[in-house]
């Protein structure tokens, strides 16, 4: 498989994107593969408590800007066909998870660090990255560079890529997976290795969650311990339903998905019925702005935005957001304020370095918070404050 198209299509993306304007539902562009970062200068290194402040600031002011992008509910965003711009970038290899996650949140569909591939000297490395062909890319890197303190606009290479089997591709590489014994991940076009375990059956489609990402798979872990029967469940971005399906499986009496994209909100109905779970157990609705004005006026997703179930809050026993490091931080009220008082918060898809400014933010919102690790990424919970 090709690099540039693993890095567009594959399963190995966590399929969201910044779609949204100031306090909205931000950014959920999400990857799903990038490889663990190597020994090098830490992103976030041993810090003091002014510095520590002094850098969520500047997170929670770029996690501001980005929410001014303009608001795109997804219906129409990277068809099976059409064609997209493969994009190189050449950076500092020790700020290149930062640039990438920035990329996405200007612009990118997808960002993957060739951890094999330096361009020029053993301290720079590729980022690949794919955008819409109307994509303005000179303008997303430079304002992603500007973002993580790089004074110049890193080089790159542009190249326009037409259509490919990626479908095919994809199946060829997800196969079953045993997440804990007796609780397997099985693709739609395979058959389940053990008829007597849980079984989640599932075809991504676009949307993020094949649960072979150490974040998917933390949160799965996580879900497997936390619900014991009659849970209510929400996941903040929800993509390919694995984890709301997951819960139903382990006992919960309800399950909720969130998510910006009409994609994902289709894949997840999808999914449940693979799943044998009806609408009344799995309810999906797409996430607007707080004005909700972008829906409510969009025939066209307007099946799928559920303004009840938005604004239902302090309702849940367990709320997981697995998303990205920005949102993370900008929206943490609002992820929170979903949760009954006491009940479990899990936030993950953060690598290592970004632990402490993750905690920091939290530790207003939660107690009693525990972390746990799996190849450098990050799963954070914690018990709503009363």
């Amino acid at each position: 498989m090709s690099l540039s198209l693993s890095s567009l299509r594959s399963h190995f993306f966590k399929h969201f994107k910044f779609y949204s304007r100031a306090s909205s539902f931000s950014s959920l562009h999400r990857r799903i593969h990038r490889h663990p970062p190597p020994s090098r200068l830490p992103l976030f290194p041993p810090i003091g408590a002014g510095q520590l402040q002094q850098q969520r600031s500047s997170l929670l002011t770029a996690a501001a800007n980005y929410s001014t992008l303009p608001f795109n509910n997804g219906a129409n965003h990277n068809s099976y066909t059409s064609p997209y711009l493969s994009v190189q970038i050449c950076c500092p290899k020790h700020i290149s998870d930062a640039l990438s996650e920035s990329l996405m949140c200007f612009g990118a569909n997808s960002t993957t660090i060739d951890e094999q591939n330096f361009c020029g000297s053993d301290v720079e490395i590729w980022i690949c990255s794919t955008f819409d062909v109307d994509q303005d890319v000179n303008e997303c890197i430079s304002r992603a560079a500007n973002s993580v303190g790089l004074e110049e606009t890193p080089k790159y290479k542009v190249e326009k890529k037409d259509h490919m089997d990626w479908i095919k591709l994809t199946q060829e590489s997800f196969h079953p997976m045993e997440i804990t014994e007796g609780l397997w991940i099985v693709p739609e076009w395979r058959n389940p290795p053990d008829l007597q375990a849980t079984n989640i059956i599932l075809n991504p489609g676009l949307a993020f969650g094949t649960g072979e990402h150490p974040t998917t798979k933390l949160c799965l872990l996580l879900l497997h311990r936390l619900i014991k029967g009659g849970e209510y469940f929400l996941d903040y971005g929800t993509g390919s339903g694995v984890l709301a399906i997951a819960a139903l499986k382990f006992g919960a009496h309800l399950s909720v998905g969130f998510d910006i994209e009409a994609q994902a909100i289709s894949s997840a109905r999808h999914n449940a019925d693979l799943n044998k779970i009806g609408p009344e157990k799995l309810q999906l609705s797409l996430v607007p702005s707080k004005d909700g004005a972008q829906f409510e006026s969009d025939i066209s997703v307007k099946d799928s935005y559920n303004s009840k179930i938005i604004a239902e809050k302090d309702k849940y026993d367990v709320v997981i957001a697995n998303i990205l490091l920005y949102p993370l931080l900008d929206l943490a009220d609002r992820i929170v304020s979903y949760a009954k008082p006491g009940a479990t918060v899990a936030i993950s898809g953060i690598i290592s370095e970004q632990v402490p400014i993750v905690m920091e933010r939290y530790s207003e919102l939660l107690e009693d918070i525990n972390i746990s690790m799996m190849d450098d990424w990050a799963c954070i919970s914690g018990s709503k404050k009363a």
